[in-house]
């Protein structure tokens, strides 16, 4: 029978030369390697296959400690567990556990600032994109910055927008949507858990209404009835090719005209039967999908067709990436629109178009007011938004816009 505890302190000290393995006992080693650094190693066996562990080196652990670290292996191996296996396993946890640490310590100014930096070439211009973070950094960052985003709560988010809600209705309400950008943002990042609409709704009705929710905008619509003829004169005016597919792309899918001017091919599947506007392009701040008709397909062929023949959009990579950029490369001005039914001599603004697409669907169809409202990505509670998202409502979706383009068409 091997000898229980053979080493000693002293013959520890001693072995500095000649490498080699020697036995304390049960399995137990001093490795002496051939420069003459010490470790301690374990040999076992288990399930018919012999291993050997480090237990680490001779500076950190004396005999004493060796043979404790040694007995909490075998104790291991008493259970059926193989020590090397619980070791990798339990720092791999340590890993996770860190890693998740650092995540949940993440600032709200830090994610506000990694959104703001990796969303750069996103913005209007310069000028909108300082705006957007001056914002939080005026009324956000001094009230709740520091606290780690996953901490952030009502109580924090109306402590910050209280105090301007009513005074600043306009400014209250912007850094409202962008506080949610920022919080979607850390949810998708795995910085917090992220909150649902509900939240949302309740802060807003702690809040009450503003000045800016009290004074609502209505945006001069085109009778529905009169919108293929419009297209008509649209197709017929000087503007050019791509600003008059645009102006229909935006008729045809009842889109707010930021989001198609600022389209990328890459929001489109292989067959362009469908759009998805990424959440940080849409004003509810999260992604919508838009079945495409037949008229609006093509639309988009003609578009890629135009980019095709265009020298200038050719030579700049960036370009081709916008579905319909101006002959810089970069998205059109919403202006571009507003003058252009301003030389038709025509009163109505192109948010209107998706009032006429709206009424239209009331009055002249028999679909259901929520399929419209989420046709026009307006958020009409969690549980309708699921549910019109299901597989099983798509077709009737993707016939909804078919219809609508089919009503515009037989005008022209």
């Amino acid at each position: 029978m091997t000898q229980h505890h053979q080493l000693t302190d002293t013959a520890v000290r001693a072995k500095t030369k000649g490498p080699g393995y020697y036995l304390d006992g049960r399995g137990l080693y001093l490795q002496v390697a051939p420069g003459g650094s010490r470790s301690w190693l374990l040999r076992y066996t288990i399930r018919g296959k012999t291993r050997e562990m480090g237990l680490g080196s001779l500076l950190d652990f004396g005999l004493a400690r060796a043979r404790d670290r040694a007995q909490q292996a075998r104790d291991l191996l008493a259970q059926g567990i193989d020590p090397i296996d619980h070791r990798n396993k339990a720092q791999a946890a340590q890993v996770v556990a860190e890693a998740q640490a650092a995540q949940a310590s993440v600032t709200f100014q830090a994610c506000a600032e990694e959104y703001h930096k990796a969303h750069a070439d996103n913005w209007k211009n310069v000028k909108h994109g300082a705006q957007w973070i001056n914002t939080l950094k005026e009324y956000v960052f001094p009230k709740f910055g520091k606290l780690p985003i996953q901490q952030v709560g009502k109580a924090e988010v109306l402590k910050a927008l209280t105090p301007i809600w009513k005074t600043k209705a306009e400014t209250a309400s912007r850094v409202f949507q962008r506080i949610r950008t920022v919080i979607n943002y850390g949810a998708a990042k795995d910085y917090c858990t992220g909150v649902d609409g509900e939240f949302w709704a309740q802060v807003k009705l702690a809040l009450g209404a503003n000045d800016r929710a009290r004074k609502v905008v209505h945006h001069s619509s085109c009778p529905y009835a009169q919108v293929g003829d419009l297209m008509s004169k649209v197709r017929a005016s000087t503007a050019t090719p791509m600003v008059q597919l645009a102006f229909e792309f935006i008729v045809l899918t009842a889109s707010r005209s930021g989001e198609v001017r600022g389209a990328r091919w890459s929001e489109f599947d292989a067959h362009l039967t469908h759009w998805t506007v990424p959440g940080e392009r849409m004003k509810a701040g999260r992604d919508h999908k838009v079945p495409l008709s037949k008229r609006a397909r093509a639309v988009l062929r003609q578009a890629r067709a135009l980019q095709a023949e265009s020298v200038e959009a050719a030579a700049d990579g960036k370009s081709l990436e916008l579905v319909f950029p101006n002959p810089g490369g970069r998205p059109y001005s919403d202006m571009v629109f507003t003058q252009l039914l301003r030389r038709l001599e025509l009163p109505y603004t192109m948010h209107g178009f998706r009032a006429s697409f709206r009424t239209w669907g009331m009055e002249a169809t028999q679909y259901p007011a929520e399929m419209l409202e989420f046709a026009l990505a307006h958020v009409v509670g969690d549980q309708t938004v699921r549910a019109y998202a299901r597989s099983d409502m798509v077709a009737r979706r993707l016939q909804l816009m078919q219809d609508w383009a089919d009503y515009v068409s037989a005008a022209l």
